[in-house]
């Protein structure tokens, strides 16, 4: 039995191990609670929940995703081993364009009062 996860590129070690951080969702982390389903478990913030680490070669990656922050969907079997790994651009960029909406909005000047 395999389950799915969001799985984001933390890091390449020695440009041969990649380390996956999976999340629980199943999703880019954009979408919402859907009513009428189990709410998903996000933190405060709104993100989805690391939930474990997996370390695969990083040749087993789509060649387009052999990066820091890519945004994999990815099918774990139950003992840890990477079924499948597809590459999600469209999610990468919308985590990129969040994070930089984030850092503006906290950057910006608080009014003197």
């Amino acid at each position: 039995m395999s389950e799915p996860y969001t799985g984001v590129l933390d890091r390449i070690v020695d440009g041969e191990q990649a380390v996956l951080l999976l999340e629980d969702d199943g999703d880019d982390g954009a979408a919402e609670n859907v009513p009428g389903e189990e709410p998903r478990d996000r933190t405060e913030a709104g993100r989805p929940t690391v939930v474990d680490e997996l370390v695969v070669g990083v040749d087993t990656l789509p060649a387009e995703g052999r990066h820091e922050g890519a945004v994999f969907d990815v099918r774990v079997e139950t003992d840890g081993t990477l079924l499948e790994a597809t590459y999600r651009a469209d999610a990468e960029g919308a985590r990129r364009e969040s994070a930089r909406e984030r850092f503006d909005r906290l950057s910006e000047r608080l009014p003197d009062e």
